[in-house]
């Protein structure tokens, strides 16, 4: 049995058209064509199977010996908390270099009962590289080798010419973007951490937090045209409220990772206030997002070794009950599908609108908004209980020459005009009317409702 075969039995549905679209275009079959706007709800789950905490290279490690949080009953507790919520549905997992190696039983049976997680589901098994932060701790050529090495294993683990759909990478610089693609014949990679500065092993904030093309120039622009053009499509790795994810790292003494992770909600938080912070940073997408983008996605990359199986099936069967229509795809899936519907950024224009939740970090007397599109992300605050007057926290300008670093060092943000994190001079929050002629000149020529806001 060809694994082409194997991954189109896997699709059915609504989704079925136009991944297949998508599938078959990546195996070179036929061309891609758009198939219109993509429309529904969303949402992917990966879960990371690992031996230390972070693997940067596969020499090594920082953080700490995971090795007993990640053996066979844990991955087996995943998958049934997984299945508890979402019984006919396929999940992504993403497997480190060390536990694609490691010669103890306990590793030896975790792969094997990964490849049965593919066979039985048609869950997706893929590769980590780098513990999320590759770029970051290694060079681009080590990281080059890195992912062609372990698809060779990941095949060989599960068989019958076996390949994933993407890979995950917490952070990818661009050109291996490209080189996925052009050289592994994988068009989606989990790419970039949306809003994450100050905080973890890496910092990469300045994109835009649903699928897009990146630009050779730098993985968080999207492509501007077919010069700078990669054709795998680049997806965020988790989704978070809004309202908390414009701080810097801790600022404040806030999280700014809090959204959907367990971390920040229920272990910080407990389960309940835990909880309906999952719920509303969920609601922030599938409700005003769904209704001003006409498809929404949440998404989130859990561990094996932080346990929280409970708490991944209550989201996922809270999600069902709420929003029955949500399609569960894996990763490369999901991703295959936004391709299929989009051939290049043109189409771009994703809008959000999200109150603060009350959870600690997120005001409830706060208003975001958030305009993300081929040539700029915008950003705009106010006081809606005292209805202040809107101001831009961030205005990041893709048309703009960009560069990534060269050599190893932990930001690998895209930051130009203004940024939401506060951390320079001159990311202080201003009035439109107080950007430059040129930069309020882009925002009204896409969005000419913005006059108003001045």
């Amino acid at each position: 049995m060809s694994d082409a075969w194997t991954r189109r039995r896997f699709l059915s549905g609504a989704a079925c058209s136009s991944a297949m679209a998508a599938l078959a275009c990546a195996e070179g079959i036929y061309p891609l064509e758009a198939a219109g706007p993509l429309r529904g709800r969303f949402l992917t789950h990966v879960s990371v199977v690992r031996v230390n905490q972070i693997e940067v290279t596969p020499t090594s490690s920082m953080g700490q010996d995971e090795s007993a949080q990640n053996g066979p009953n844990r991955i087996r507790s995943r998958r049934d908390a997984f299945a508890r919520g979402c019984p006919q549905d396929r999940m992504t997992w993403a497997v480190s270099w060390l536990a694609l190696h490691d010669t103890r039983d306990e590793f030896r049976e975790a792969r094997r009962l990964l490849a049965s997680f593919h066979d039985r589901y048609g869950d997706e098994i893929t590769f980590i590289p780098g513990g999320y932060f590759a770029p970051m701790y290694d060079t681009r050529e080590n990281i080059r080798q890195a992912i062609h090495k372990a698809l060779g294993r990941i095949g060989a683990m599960v068989g019958d010419n076996y390949r994933p759909q993407c890979i995950v990478a917490g952070f990818m610089d661009a050109e291996n973007q490209r080189l996925l693609a052009s050289g592994e014949g994988i068009h989606v990679c989990q790419g970039q951490i949306w809003s994450q500065h100050g905080i973890d092993y890496g910092d990469g904030d300045g994109g835009i937090c649903y699928p897009y093309y990146p630009s050779r120039e730098h993985y968080l622009k999207p492509a501007q045209g077919p010069a700078d053009f990669i054709d795998c499509v680049c997806l965020d790795g988790w989704t978070c409220d809004f309202l908390a994810s414009r701080r810097d790292g801790f600022s404040g003494g806030f999280n700014s990772r809090l959204g959907v992770g367990p971390i920040e909600t229920v272990g910080n938080l407990g389960s309940v206030a835990g909880h309906k912070e999952m719920m509303d940073t969920t609601a922030m997408h599938f409700d005003r997002g769904y209704a001003l983008n006409s498809f929404a996605w949440v998404t989130a990359i859990w561990e094996v070794s932080i346990g929280h199986d409970e708490d991944l099936t209550y989201w996922l069967q809270a999600v069902r009950d709420r929003w029955p229509d949500t399609k569960v795809l894996t990763e490369g899936a999901f991703g295959l599908e936004w391709r299929a519907h989009n051939s290049s950024n043109a189409a771009i224009n994703y809008r959000f609108d999200a109150r603060g939740t009350g959870a600690p970090g997120s005001e409830k007397n706060l208003e975001i908004e958030w305009f993300m599109n081929r040539e700029f992300r915008l950003a705009l605050l106010r006081d809606w209980v005292k209805n202040s007057p809107w101001m831009a926290i961030d205005f990041t300008r893709y048309d703009l020459k960009a560069e990534e670093p060269q050599g190893l060092q932990r930001d690998w943000s895209l930051m130009n005009v203004l940024n939401q994190k506060g951390t320079r001079p001159q990311d202080r929050p201003v009035r439109l009317g107080q950007l430059s002629a040129e930069n309020q000149r882009i925002i009204y020529a896409r969005y000419p409702e913005l006059r108003s806001r001045t």
